[in-house]
């Protein structure tokens, strides 16, 4: 988002605006990774919001004209996380203990 280019025009406003949308869903990773324990349904937030940047990644780089690499690298990367948020263990979410009577 620093990078973004000066004067501001609708262009920049765009650009900036991506930056703003990867470092939001970062911020509901984070809430994900520390409080998913006792919000559940956070982290189907948070599997959505991967989700939908991995698909934007996407559209963005197949309209904006990127190389097959730069496409693979960034929409890899988006993936991965959607991928992880799915996975109970990457996000620290361990299914809770029955309890049983001597305890």
């Amino acid at each position: 988002m620093a990078s973004t280019p000066r004067p501001l025009t609708a262009s920049a406003v765009w650009f900036f605006s991506g930056g703003l949308a990867m470092v939001l869903t970062g911020a509901i990773n984070l809430l994900n990774r520390t409080y998913g324990g006792v919000a559940p349904r956070l982290r189907w937030v948070c599997v959505g919001a991967n989700a939908v940047m991995t698909a934007f990644a996407l559209v963005a780089g197949w309209v904006g004209r990127a190389s097959g690499g730069e496409l693979v690298t960034i929409v890899g990367w988006m993936g991965a996380t959607t991928v992880l948020s799915v996975v109970q263990s990457a996000v620290g979410v361990t299914p809770p203990r029955k309890q049983t009577e001597d305890s």
